[in-house]
């Protein structure tokens, strides 16, 4: 199916409303890499993000297990709420896409090797490339981690505002945070999930968008 759409010069031109099956896979490795670039920098810099990718950063921080395989076991009890909220084909690629982010996380490191970094440059170009990363996904109908999905639902059958939970979340993790990072390291923290949900909010406006898979 077609539709019509205006160019950047007026004129109409033909868009087509789904992505190609090689598209979306294509999409689904380049977001991966850009997000788990992204975490190897907040890993280096011992800075967190929001999320579940936070929370799972915040317990390798304290535990030692790794993130790779906290983010996955983390995010296995939000499958079926993907299921049921987005259907299999995009929970599939949801599942697929937070495997693919794990075992890049613990590949970067070998890939791209970075003895040293800034803190506040990890904390900004850490947030962009995995908003980037986020942001490729999103329009391929993909995410990472279950939070939005429960935000969104308890939004639908209680009527709690998705930001708020969301905001709450956040906050809970970094009061966490607070018992193993420096303060300069939480306000980076911050800094850093800033300029990733900047750039989700400048750029991520499905209806300026008409691909879908």
């Amino acid at each position: 199916m077609k539709m019509r759409a205006i160019s950047d010069e007026g004129d109409p031109v033909q868009v087509k409303e789904r992505h190609r099956l090689y598209e979306d896979a294509i999409a689904l490795v380049i977001g991966t890499l850009l997000v788990a670039l992204g975490i190897t920098f907040y890993a280096q810099a011992e800075i967190l993000t929001s999320g579940l990718a936070g929370l799972s950063l915040l317990l390798d921080y304290a535990s030692g297990y790794g993130f790779p395989v906290i983010f996955f076991l983390i995010n296995v009890p939000f499958f079926l709420l993907a299921l049921r909220r987005l259907g299999l084909a995009a929970t599939l690629r949801t599942v697929l896409a937070i495997g693919l982010v794990s075992v890049f996380t613990r590949y970067t490191p070998e890939w791209v090797r970075v003895d040293a970094i800034e803190p506040l440059y990890a904390a900004v170009f850490g947030g962009a490339v995995t908003g980037v990363g986020l942001l490729v996904l999103f329009r391929h109908r993909t995410g990472l981690g279950g939070v939005n999905l429960v935000a969104i639902d308890l939004q639908e059958r209680f009527g709690l505002r998705a930001g708020y939970v969301l905001l709450g979340v956040d906050l809970t993790i970094l009061v966490a945070a607070a018992f193993h990072l420096p303060p300069d390291k939480l306000a980076l923290s911050v800094l850093g999930a800033g300029v990733l949900n900047m750039i989700l909010a400048l750029n991520h406006r499905p209806e300026r968008y008409r691909g879908r898979s």
